[in-house]
């Protein structure tokens, strides 16, 4: 395998799924890799196995979505590796279990839990990363860093039989608008972001869909590609490319990687929408 990122440090955020995912390729491919996380057990465990494998990681704990704790994640970063060369915003939450649903039985304490993990954690990490970005002089091609952020095909492409779950589609739709207008703000200064669009893909975020014998039918037909749930690694191949050289001239993308989801339709499923 080639070494695409030698001589990189990636800032991921998230330490479970496809973060965990995307932390290990990275470092196989050379990169030295920062994980934060809000639990530190699970940072803990996937900066050991890389360090066991012989890549390079460090990690913190912190809660994202506070101002200073963002701040703190990208300083330490910084301090352990003396760069930051790319930022890979996968935390976040369904937001099921605190009150998201459909709008009209949605809570608000459900509607904030989701937009402040998913959106406003994404936007303190990004905003320190580029503040960090702006302060170092750009290489001979005049770059500076990149960042990929963390969507879902469900900002674009709703499921409401089985997903109905709108302050998540809501938390990803703000963060692909903040994609494209910091991507046209920040190209003249040699920072690429683009997002990532996933569909159901095996985590542990995803473990209620995954035991429900009909959503697996459905995703069947839904995300034929996969025939059924995708897996993590099939994310980070696409995410490696974005947040490589090799994606050099790509900026305010949204990079669908769905099994298919977007232009199926199931069938012989019917999903059974609520009132």
């Amino acid at each position: 395998m080639g070494a695409r990122f030698d001589g990189r440090t990636i800032l991921v955020t998230g330490s479970t799924g496809m973060a965990a995912s995307a932390a290990r390729a990275l470092a196989v491919e050379g990169g030295t890799v920062f994980i934060a996380s809000r639990t530190a057990e699970h940072a803990r465990e996937l900066a050991e196995s890389i360090q066991a494998e012989g890549g390079r990681c460090a990690w913190l704990a912190a809660d994202l979505a506070r101002e200073g704790e963002a701040d703190r994640a990208v300083d330490a970063c910084l301090e352990a590796f003396g760069q930051l060369d790319a930022v890979y915003n996968v935390a976040g939450i369904s937001g099921r279990r605190y009150g998201d649903g459909p709008l009209h039985e949605a809570t608000i304490e459900g509607w904030e839990a989701v937009l402040r993990t998913n959106a406003t954690s994404l936007f303190l990490v990004s905003r320190a990363a580029i503040r960090r970005m702006l302060e170092r002089p750009a290489d001979a091609r005049g770059r500076r860093g990149a960042i990929l952020n963390m969507s879902s095909v469900l900002a674009r492409h709703p499921a409401p039989g089985y997903f109905a779950t709108h302050a998540y589609a809501a938390s990803k739709g703000a963060i692909e608008g903040l994609t494209r207008a910091a991507a046209a703000y920040y190209a003249p200064h040699g920072i690429r972001i683009n997002a990532i669009a996933p569909g159901l893909v095996a985590t542990p975020m995803s473990r209620r869909a995954q035991d429900d014998a009909a959503i697996v039918d459905y995703l069947r037909g839904k995300q034929p590609l996969a025939a059924g749930v995708m897996a993590a690694d099939a994310v980070t191949r696409a995410a490696l490319f974005l947040l490589s050289d090799e994606a050099a001239m790509i900026t305010g993308q949204v990079l669908d990687v769905d099994g298919g989801w977007g232009v199926s339709e199931p069938l012989g499923v019917e999903a059974t929408r609520r009132p």
